[in-house]
């Protein structure tokens, strides 16, 4: 029992980290694409 239970924690803590890194990944993302966006417009002025 107590071994189906560190199993069940395991899978559960694995899938919380992967969603939350799909999530940083994500934001990190638009933070350049923000960033690009920025430096093309100074540099069409």
């Amino acid at each position: 029992m107590k071994n189906c239970t560190k199993m069940i924690l395991a899978v559960v803590g694995l899938a919380a980290l992967a969603l939350s890194s799909c999530n940083t990944f994500r934001g990190m993302g638009q933070d350049i694409r923000a960033g690009g966006d920025a430096i093309s417009d100074a540099a069409s002025r």
